[in-house]
């Protein structure tokens, strides 16, 4: 898929604000039932598991942020941009350019 990728936007963020989001969305979905992927819900059993999703952030953050830094420093790949933070990504798609809805720019 990265090969016929035009661009990759990466969200770079701080671990503690990867996760604290993280934490916040499980908590509200296992508070209000909603639904997530393949109609699944999260419960209290999967959420304290060792399969959580909050657990597999604390072993795979640092994986995906190397692979992310290794796509931008490889100058055969596309282009990737990589944000650091909220206010980077809200600065770059307020810059984009505005088509009218429901038309494809080729």
């Amino acid at each position: 898929v990265l090969a016929r990728a035009d661009l990759v936007v990466g969200l770079d963020y701080p671990r503690w604000l990867s996760y604290g989001r993280l934490l916040r969305r499980t908590l509200r979905r296992l508070l209000t039932g909603e639904v997530i992927c393949n109609g699944n819900r999260e419960t209290l059993g999967s959420v304290l598991s060792r399969e959580s999703i909050l657990v597999w952030h604390v072993t795979a953050f640092g994986r995906a942020r190397r692979r992310m830094r290794a796509w931008q420093a490889d100058p055969a790949g596309p282009p990737v941009l990589l944000f650091r933070s909220p206010a980077e990504l809200d600065r770059w798609l307020a810059d984009l350019p505005r088509h009218p809805a429901g038309r494809r720019q080729d």
